[in-house]
């Protein structure tokens, strides 16, 4: 499973890694480089994370590259905002776009949300990859429609 360490302004805690941790075979954490498809780096516990770029906190330890996403059976992906049709609004850095591509088949794609962060719709381009799934505190796990 793929997650991330969420900023004081996004849901979700390190709380939820440990839980998502004791359930998960593995949980890998992406950490930020130069543009492109984010590397991954295994989750082993809040102690083993350190202050990185852009305000987010990265974990430490061996990398793994973006291909490693092939094996993935879930993703936790951060999110401004999801629409129903599974549009997702990013921050704008790209880094999620040019790392999706490199998921499997089977990954279910879930955008971590705030229940009011789950609208009717939102704009869409010819490069962004639909989410399946969107995780809000209030609603829980709620199946996107692709249109």
């Amino acid at each position: 499973m793929c997650a991330y360490v969420p900023t004081r302004t996004e849901p979700g805690s390190t709380d939820l890694l440990d839980a998502v941790a004791e359930i998960a075979q593995r949980v890998l954490l992406p950490i930020t480089g130069e543009p492109g498809p984010l590397s991954w780096v295994q989750y082993s516990g809040a102690d083993g994370l350190r202050p990185a770029k852009y305000g987010i906190r990265e974990p430490v330890g061996p990398v793994l590259p973006p291909e490693t996403l092939s094996e993935v059976e879930c993703m936790l992906i951060p999110a401004l905002a999801v629409d129903f049709r599974g549009t997702r609004l990013g921050r704008g850095a790209g880094f999620y776009d040019r790392t999706l591509g490199s998921v499997g088949l089977q990954t279910r794609l879930v955008a971590l949300v705030r229940d009011s962060e789950l609208v009717e719709t939102l704009p869409a381009d010819d490069h962004d990859i639909p989410m399946g799934w969107a995780l809000t505190p209030g609603g829980g796990l709620t199946r996107l429609q692709h249109q």
